[in-house]
């Protein structure tokens, strides 16, 4: 097996037969044999369902995963690399909106000797709140925690073996993959291709897993909030300390009216809000220390099929 296609799968349902089709067309574009590892994330649509049926009659080889339940796409994209067994291997979105023609595109630059193939967004189709919003965190991202990240982030890739294995071997739960992908360094090359308009359903990226992942990229690959701590801390002394001054130049200038009140409330309440801050900052840290402490998996097997291609299974089935 030379190219694995790793493919995870949440709420795809829709889009499956199509990505299907366009799958079993990669064949006349790859030099080599061909996997494509589907990882059902705990998806609660019938997509495992769908995908034992079809798969059968694919003219490629595939493994289906099902994991125990919605671990999160880096998850389930770790999971496929683990079970990959091509040379190179390619990460590919279920939701169409990444067009499958980037997947020999990966290829090609692994072929050329790069180590890591990044896919690049050259445009998105999205509303128009999402691309602020996105612009905006990539930017802070680029400028506080990985400067090498392409502007508009990044959604999918390719590796070979050799980055799989070492992707697959770092434990670290509560972080981000494709932050690893930029730290472990190695040669890299980018593949620019246009991100289409969805085509079905809703994404499973909601604000809340956005605001994970930014809080796991901020704690896991940079010192920022620590900084950041010690920087509102320097401030609060400073304000502290200016306050104090025109606190006593008033007292002996005779103009405080009720002694020390005014001046108490408000250092009370800077120093109480400051505290929570630096606790939750602190506390973020510890989480995470906790969490990989405990030397749980980040994903959990419920059941691998393997597949052979549907030519394989008629020739076995004459032969019989």
């Amino acid at each position: 097996m030379k190219y694995s296609v790793v493919v995870p799968v949440y709420r795809n349902e829709e889009t499956l037969p199509e990505l299907l089709r366009q799958i079993a067309g990669l064949g006349e574009e790859l030099a080599g044999a061909f996997e494509a590892v589907f990882v059902v994330d705990g998806s609660p649509d019938n997509s495992y369902a769908l995908l034992k049926l079809r798969l059968h009659e694919m003219p490629f080889a595939s493994q289906l995963v099902a994991l125990s339940r919605n671990f999160g796409s880096f998850a389930a994209i770790r999971a496929g690399l683990t079970h990959a067994r091509g040379e190179f291997a390619a990460v590919l979105a279920a939701d169409l909106q990444q067009p499958v023609s980037s997947v020999p595109q990966f290829f090609d630059a692994l072929e050329r000797g790069a180590d890591i193939a990044i896919g690049q967004r050259a445009s998105r189709d999205d509303p128009w709140q999402s691309r602020v919003t996105s612009n905006l965190f990539w930017r802070l991202y680029r400028r506080f925690v990985q400067p090498e990240m392409p502007p508009g982030g990044v959604d999918s890739f390719g590796c070979t073996r050799q980055v799989r294995d070492i992707l697959v071997s770092l434990p670290e739960a509560n972080s981000t993959l494709i932050g690893l992908l930029f730290w472990v360094g190695f040669h890299r090359e980018f593949v620019t291709y246009p991100r289409a308009a969805r085509v079905s359903g809703r994404s499973g990226w909601t604000l809340k897993r956005k605001l994970r992942y930014a809080f796991d990229t901020a704690f896991a690959f940079s010192d920022l909030p620590i900084t950041l701590m010690i920087a509102i801390g320097a401030i609060g002394i400073v304000g502290a300390l200016a306050a104090s001054v025109a606190v006593l130049v008033a007292w002996i200038a005779g103009a405080v009216d009720v002694r020390g009140y005014t001046p108490l409330m408000l250092a009370v309440l800077f120093s109480f809000s400051t505290t929570l801050l630096a606790l939750g900052v602190v506390g973020g840290y510890v989480w995470r220390i906790f969490e990989n402490t405990k030397g749980r998996p980040m994903h959990l097997v419920r059941s691998v099929e393997r597949i052979a291609p549907a030519v394989h299974q008629q020739t076995a089935r004459e032969g019989a």
